[in-house]
């Protein structure tokens, strides 16, 4: 018999090094994941005692990019569940980033773009990624700043002034 809502009682923790439990779900998953020596923290999504989703951080200074999402769903599973799961895990790496002095959370959108705007995600040009990030697999960038950061690249290229006198 089918549970009403397989995935009612999820358990959501931190996971812990050496991400080996994480790393199987993203290889399972077809993700690519960052070498377990570079990751610093990690959420997971348990159904019982089965990962069922998982999202890595890796971190550069007073920065980190997100690898995940993965989230592994039971074929009786709506998929609004796992997309609630996918920005829980979100939810819980942001919570964690400031108290850890990260400002700058990146993400690369892997058609969750849903998660990443109503996270205070927005779309961002590559070159705001931090040199120890580039070179990663994936097309497009999403980033977001902690409390009242705001995006400023007027220090790339030609200042803003500049350009709206065009």
């Amino acid at each position: 018999m089918a549970r009403s809502n397989p995935w009612s009682d999820l358990a959501y923790r931190s996971l812990e090094a050496p991400w080996s439990e994480a790393l199987e779900l993203f290889s399972f998953a077809g993700a690519w994941a960052p070498p377990p020596g570079s990751v610093e923290s990690g959420w997971g999504a348990w159904d019982g005692s089965r990962l069922s989703g998982a999202l890595l951080v890796e971190r550069a200074g007073p920065a980190a990019i997100l690898h995940g999402p993965v989230v592994v769903a039971p074929s009786d599973a709506p998929p609004e569940q796992a997309l609630d799961t996918a920005a829980r895990l979100v939810a819980e790496a942001l919570g964690q980033a400031q108290a850890a002095g990260i400002a700058t959370v990146f993400a690369r959108p892997q058609g969750l773009d849903r998660i990443w705007v109503r996270s205070g995600f927005i779309p961002v040009p590559e070159a705001e990624l931090p040199a120890g990030f580039r070179g990663r697999p994936g097309l497009g960038l999403f980033g977001w700043r902690g409390g009242t950061a705001l995006w400023s690249t007027a220090g790339r290229g030609a200042p803003r002034s500049a350009s709206a006198d065009r």
